[in-house]
């Protein structure tokens, strides 16, 4: 307490004359009238209308003062009122402590009549008091909530026991309360006397309850339970408990003052040291820099093993002059080693409604693709939460299996159509930081594991750089371009990328140059590729493969508008109010000036738009001409000319006999082919041009064989063949060309020679062939059926056994296209050719199939 002369701001109001000074003294209790209880002192007189100030995070005790600090309007108004008057007040414990006002169903029901012994109003507004605890009170009923609680209490008297169980629980408490004491030099040696001279184990409870460290429930449970017996063995718990904890402290903070003691003294030594070495005239540089690496080695977290060597070597370091060759080698081994992120990592955001939200903002359409990374973020989700339900204290093995997330994704697909923006994607929704790594063209297995530190100028591999660069141990890292992996006498990169992207293996991950084992199973590995075929089948077999197709043109366009056109506006240096590109001229650039099954010649086209506006608006800046909307028309007018015409092209070319139109796959997507055939007298027999591989040329010859198979049935003379040579070329003749799923398209083209009936011009086609006229199933059907969309075309022959593909193909595509599904080359040419198919074969008619509008 502050007195007056000294702090003259604040206003010390005493309300007890009665006793003079001895404020610090308690309050006597006066005996009520007509009690007949010895073994309970009894309250004053209780008002009828008691008023209730509840207190936060506090429980006061009968027999005991407190000093409380208030500042709620409504309790400033209760001691206001109440000072004027008996100074009785009720003081009971809220149940929640954050909440600043609480109603009578947010107060315990018993609590303690007290009496305000001493007041101080401070400046800024708050009271602080003195009160006396005079005995326990139970509320039956509250009366007044305005302008604070008003209730009407009866007294709650305990139940004292005389036993010898209560002296000797009494004495334990004591004991336990000196031990404590010495444990806790904070509290006051008086204090600690005047508590242990206390007979009565009631008031003994009470005092010591008041001067620990007690849980607000604990406290009231005190508070509340009526036997002296109980109480005191509910206070032995909570001192047992307590001291267990002060204990454990002081064994904590002996250990850490004898690390202390070591640690000085080792630090002295090495001052004494370097002070030798001064005298001496050697530099003192080496130890300033061995001193760094030391204190480096203990901070960033290095594994067991990884700080053994990182030790050893400095050890070696610490031994050899500056000057010596083998010094610098060892530094830059020890400075790769402690940059390496071994204990920094973010933690993983795993929402998958965040996760769904930030995939729909970054792309559109994809939906397959979409949710099955949804699904893998939701595996890895459950597998941590399960994790943490279950594991106790798990061993080495299980600790290994646990980190084990999922599998590693491969996207595969053609360019542009969002591989590496899917990964970026999923680091977003993650909360990872995100990295991509380039592995085309990469052909040393050295680039992968490292180099080992026995060459001139040896580094880390690829990973390990990687993570040092983002200085985390848990990105998620794109290993972009995976089919486009070389192998040499350098030794085989996908090889050694076998342990990376195994979990059964990459948490021991060793790099040649470190040469000590690092964990890798918390990054995140996603790889793309072009193509499957190229990859190693070991290598293939550790990833999941996810395949992602060409976009339509609507889905163009929907890119277009929404992230292509707004990202070229601003990189081009316009403002959204000077160009405008319309979705029409966006139709135009997909249909006559790109094709490919990706977005980024189409982002080109609009990137050369956008540049030619931004010329008008800089011309227009210096009184040139001002900027206008893009149209279809501007289109032309602004980047010239189309590049191609899809339909005027395939009409031309299949407007005679001998031409038949085809689907292939490509690692760029889909594409149409052309099948062209003639024939001419001769006896050289059948050629075959246009780069075709060895299977496509076998293809080629099963169709020749059963076309002159079945001469009869089509119509052609039975010598023709003895006085004609036939020729099959397939347009581009430099682009290699092979697989058999054009064996369908050339027999179409030879019989559509020979029978001198033409193909119709809005019909592809795709499937292998057998010498016996069958039909069998090709893949990539999604990118063949996507590039005969793309072309106009509205009828495409497939194989009969490739009908649950049609499933993958998106409703845009399904209702505009009509699928014939056949079974034989005979169901085929009846579909393909035009006129006369009631004669061509005694075989049923192909089934077509087409989605409803």
């Amino acid at each position: 307490m502050t007195p007056n002369d000294d702090n003259p701001e604040v206003e010390e109001k005493d309300i007890t004359p009665e006793y003079g000074d001895e404020q610090e003294q308690p309050i006597d209790i006066k005996t009520a009238e007509g009690s007949t209880d010895p073994g309970n002192e009894v309250l004053p007189p209780i008002p009828d209308e008691l008023p209730i100030l509840p207190l936060r995070g506090v429980v006061v005790y009968p027999h005991t003062a407190i000093p409380l600090t208030i500042g709620q309007p409504r309790s400033i108004a209760l001691v206001d009122d109440v000072v004027g008057k008996d100074r009785i007040i009720g003081l009971f414990a809220a149940r929640d402590p954050e909440n600043e006002q609480p109603g009578p169903d947010e107060i315990y029901p018993v609590g303690t009549l007290a009496m305000v012994h001493r007041l101080f109003r401070t400046p800024d507004g708050t009271i602080r008091l003195l009160v006396q605890g005079l005995g326990r009170i139970t509320i039956e009923e509250y009366l007044r909530t305005e302008p604070y609680l008003v209730a009407r209490v009866r007294r709650h008297p305990e139940t004292i026991e005389t036993t010898i169980e209560v002296e000797a629980l009494s004495r334990n408490v004591v004991e336990q309360f000196s031990r404590m004491a010495e444990l806790v030099p904070s509290i006051p040696a008086e204090l600690i006397s005047s508590t242990l001279n206390l007979d009565d184990p009631l008031h003994l409870v009470y005092a010591i309850a008041t001067y620990i460290r007690i849980d607000l429930e604990d406290s009231q449970d005190i508070l509340e339970t009526d036997s002296v017996s109980d109480k005191l063995r509910k206070l032995m718990r909570i001192l047992a408990k307590e001291l267990e904890v002060l204990e454990l402290g002081r064994e904590i903070q002996t250990q850490a003052q004898s690390e202390m003691e070591k640690v000085q003294r080792e630090y002295f030594l090495r001052e004494q040291l370097k002070a030798i070495q001064r005298e001496l005239g050697e530099s003192d540089e080496q130890q300033v820099e061995i001193e760094e690496f030391r204190q480096k080695i203990e901070t960033v977290g290095l594994s067991e093993e990884a700080g053994k060597e990182a030790r050893r070597e400095l050890d070696r370091m610490a031994k050899l002059p500056t000057a010596a060759a083998e010094y610098g080698v060892i530094r830059t081994y020890l400075d790769w080693l402690v940059s390496v992120p071994w204990s920094q990592r973010t933690e993983d955001n795993l929402d998958i409604a965040h996760a769904r939200d930030v995939l729909e903002a970054d792309h559109y359409g994809l939906e397959d693709i979409k949710e099955r990374i949804l699904e893998f973020l939701a595996v890895r989700k459950l597998r941590a939460e399960r994790a943490a339900e279950t594991d106790q204290q798990p061993t080495p093995q299980d600790q290994v299996r646990r980190d084990r997330q999922g599998a590693i994704l491969c996207f595969v697909g053609p360019p542009g159509v969002g591989k590496t923006s899917l990964g970026s994607s999923i680091a977003r929704a993650m909360g990872r930081k995100f990295t991509r790594m380039s592995l085309g063209g990469v052909r040393d297995e050295a680039e992968i594991r490292g180099f080992r530190r026995t060459y001139i100028g040896a580094m880390p591999g690829r990973i390990i750089q990687t993570l040092r660069r983002v200085e985390n141990r848990n990105p998620v890292i794109m290993l972009d371009e995976v089919d486009k992996l070389g192998r040499d006498f350098r030794g085989d990169p996908a090889s050694a990328l076998l342990e990376v992207l195994d979990p059964e293996q990459n948490h021991e991950f060793r790099d040649h140059y470190l040469d000590v084992a690092f964990d890798l199973s918390e990054v995140l590995f996603i790889t793309t590729a072009n193509e499957l075929e190229p990859i190693p089948g070991p290598l293939r077999d550790r990833m999941e493969i996810i395949t992602l197709s060409g976009y339509t043109e609507h889905e163009k366009v929907q890119i277009a508008i929404q992230y292509l056109v707004p990202r070229q506006i601003r990189e081009n240096g316009l403002r959204p109010d000077e160009i405008s590109i319309e979705q029409e001229a966006i139709a135009e650039l997909i249909r006559n000036y790109t094709r490919e099954a990706g977005v980024r010649d189409l982002e080109r086209q609009i990137g050369r738009i956008a540049r030619k506006i931004a010329t008008q608006v800089a011309e227009n800046s210096a009184g040139g001409g001002t900027p206008r909307a893009v149209n279809r028309e501007a289109v032309r007018e602004l980047i010239g000319k189309p590049r191609f015409n899809y339909q005027t092209e395939i009409e031309d070319r299949t407007d005679q006999p001998g031409i038949a139109t085809g689907l292939a796959w490509t690692p760029m997507g889909g594409d149409v082919l052309f099948v062209e055939a003639a024939s001419m007298s001769g006896s050289k027999g059948f050629q075959l041009t246009g780069s075709l591989g060895d299977v496509m040329q076998e293809s080629a010859r099963a169709a020749m064989s059963y076309i002159r198979s079945q001469a009869s049935t089509l119509g052609i003379h039975e010598d023709y063949f003895d006085k004609h040579d036939l020729h099959l070329h397939v347009p581009a003749g430099a682009v290699p060309k092979d697989g058999p799923s054009a064996g369908i398209t050339m027999a179409t083209a030879i019989a559509s020679l020979l029978t001198r009936r033409p193909v119709r011009s809005n019909v592809a086609m795709t499937g292998e062939i057998t010498l016996r006229g069958k039909v069998l199933p090709v893949g990539g059907i999604k990118d063949k059926v996507l590039a005969a969309h793309r072309m106009g075309l509205d009828t495409v022959i497939l194989p009969r056994r490739n009908e649950q593909d049609l499933d993958e193909l998106p409703d845009e595509v399904r209702q505009t296209l009509t699928f014939v599904l056949v079974s034989t080359i005979d169901e085929a040419l009846q579909a393909a050719l035009v006129g006369g198919s009631e004669t061509l074969t005694s075989e049923p008619a192909a089934e077509t199939v087409s989605a409803p509008a």
